[in-house]
């Protein structure tokens, strides 16, 4: 799950171009467009290069024929670990062949040297298109297939094909990574003691029962994003944030957003924003604080970060005692480059699409989500599913990936927009409940978290908007991992470490060599950085809530349920 800082990348997708691709379709984007052509006539230009780059291939495949190359995968390549790749000739011969084609393939795509937008657009047909092509895929030719069908007395091939067409029957039509019942809410993940103590058409408010007999006077409230649901936060005993936090002595509260219908198809961004606020409402009224620290993630933390541009603007920015936001992104440029890899009409159509509907489906997202990473998402479990005919590992993250949630058809439509013409980067581009947003106007003490193999919200980015902030104490954390293992992080985990430092460089490159390395989880830091801004310690409330707002649920609370 870790990855070294030299292999960081910033090739990802922005938020925009997910949600768009979600509503038109993956496929969409394995069509061929003038990013295709582009890269023909590139390489049309270059004749000598791509014949040293095809002979080169054509003499090493006939080394591979004659059984002399010592061509083999690259450390941590797990697709070929089985001994039957090595000492089987016909599956040696054939993974040998496809390594040294998609070389070959990455070595003439490196030499077309494509602008930004269209190596985007390329690395991902590309990609997809070698990763499928790979023998461990094909179970003619994968050894692990053979052997489960020779072990099992051809009971896997059987089991395999009923997943196969469980799988395709229903979206997201990817292979299972975990089964729908391994876990179950309440009882071993999202475990953490609390009560819903507030409810509104669009979430429910849950306050999280103290571990302490002290606590801090200033609350935190969580703002989880909104295409997931917010138990990632409260994942397991023993790697649960919450509950993390609530043993250091913080109060904390977390916003449980709705699984929205078509009922709600027109609540858009001033809805969500309006719902923070609703929630620092019932937040100050239970604790008596005045202040609270407002922590968003993903999609939470650009809602988030426009309700405290609002704030700031209508004279109430003192009601933040700080600000967190983790892997978000507000400036979603690369190199004077619009992220997203589509124009206006595609996203149109996109937005038309959850128009008609009312919602964007969580499951198309999904499955957008898992093709940004296909070796690890797809062709892992299409080998372990339905090749060798086995059920998926019970893994908590990966079931709550894959309870996946709706947006409604007004968000969708300003997400996109917004995204679109990276509005948060110019200030006063976009309104937040009426109020235009400047995010440089926001001065409260802030703390951004990214991580280092983000393939959705890449670090660099996660630095620059972090730059786009007011803030004169603000803390630039890159933490190990990627999108999801870098929050879900705890001290326990002995291979996490995280940089820190004052994000001042313009260049996140600079900014990463003069960062201090730590070893560890970033958690503590964090509970520390909170501390410090959080006031003196009180008597830990007695009971949840208060007479004007009694308990409704107990935690997960209800919402969380629904599918």
């Amino acid at each position: 799950m870790t990855t070294t800082i030299d292999g960081a990348d910033e090739l990802a997708a922005p938020l925009d171009l997910l949600l768009t691709t979600s509503a038109v379709g993956v496929g969409r984007r394995m069509l061929p467009n003038t990013s295709w052509t582009r890269l023909a006539l590139s390489l049309a230009k270059q004749p000598r290069t791509v014949a040293d780059q095809v002979g080169s291939l054509g003499h090493e495949l006939m080394t591979i024929a004659r059984g002399r190359s010592d061509r083999a995968p690259a450390a941590g390549d797990r697709r070929f670990d089985d001994p039957g790749w090595r000492d089987n000739p016909l599956f040696k011969r054939s993974m040998q062949a496809y390594l040294a084609t998609n070389d070959t393939v990455d070595a003439l795509f490196t030499d077309a040297h494509l602008d930004w937008r269209d190596t985007e657009w390329m690395r991902f047909v590309i990609d997809n298109v070698m990763e499928g092509l790979a023998p461990s895929n094909n179970p003619m030719l994968n050894p692990t297939a053979w052997k489960a069908l020779v072990d099992t007395g051809g009971r896997s091939a059987v089991r395999g094909l009923r997943h196969f067409l469980a799988d395709m029957s229903a979206r997201p039509h990817i292979p299972a990574m975990v089964e729908p019942d391994a876990f179950t809410l309440g009882e071993n993940v999202a475990t953490t003691p609390g009560s819903v103590v507030f409810r509104t058409e669009l979430f429910e408010l849950i306050q999280y029962r103290p571990q302490t007999e002290r606590v801090r006077t200033v609350p935190l409230l969580m703002v989880p994003p909104v295409i997931n649901k917010f138990y990632v936060m409260d994942i397991a005993p023993g790697r649960s944030m919450i509950e993390y936090f609530l043993r250091e002595g913080q109060q904390v509260f977390a916003i449980s957003w709705r699984n929205p219908t078509v009922a709600q198809r027109d609540l858009g961004l001033d809805a969500y924003g309006q719902a923070i606020i609703d929630a620092l409402d019932v937040v100050e009224r239970i604790t008596g604080s005045d202040r609270t620290h407002l922590q968003g993630s993903c999609s939470g933390g650009i809602i988030a970060a426009m309700t405290a541009a609002h704030l700031t603007a209508t004279e109430q920015a003192h009601r933040l005692a700080g600000l967190t936001l983790m892997v978000t992104v507000l400036d979603q440029s690369r190199s004077g480059f619009a992220a997203a890899a589509m124009d206006e009409e595609t996203a149109n159509i996109a937005i038309a699409l959850s128009a008609r509907k009312g919602y964007l489906d969580g499951r198309t997202l999904a499955e957008v989500f898992a093709w940004l990473r296909p070796n690890d998402l797809v062709w892992r479990y299409w080998v372990n599913n339905y090749l060798q005919g086995r059920a998926p590992k019970p893994f908590d993250v990966l079931f709550w990936n894959a309870d996946t949630t709706r947006m409604t058809a007004a968000l969708h439509r300003d997400m996109v927009l917004m995204g679109l013409h990276n509005c948060l980067a110019t200030p006063n581009q976009v309104n937040m409940l009426g109020t235009p947003v400047d995010l440089s106007q926001i001065t409260v003490d802030t703390y951004i978290v990214a991580g280092i193999a983000d393939h959705i919200s890449p670090w660099q980015a996660c630095y620059r908007s972090a730059r786009l902030l007011g803030s004169k104490d603000l803390q630039f954390v890159l933490s190990s991992s990627g999108h999801i293992a870098a929050l879900v992080n705890p001290p326990a985990n002995a291979k996490s470490s995280y940089r820190i430092g004052a994000a001042d460089p313009d260049d996140p490159a600079e900014w990463l060599d003069s960062a201090t390395a730590q070893q560890g989880s970033w958690w503590p830091n964090f509970v520390a950085w909170l501390a410090e801004r959080s006031g003196r310690d009180t008597d830990a409330p007695e009971a949840l809530g208060t007479a004007q707002l009694p308990p409704l649920d107990p935690a997960p609370g209800s919402y969380v349920l629904e599918h």
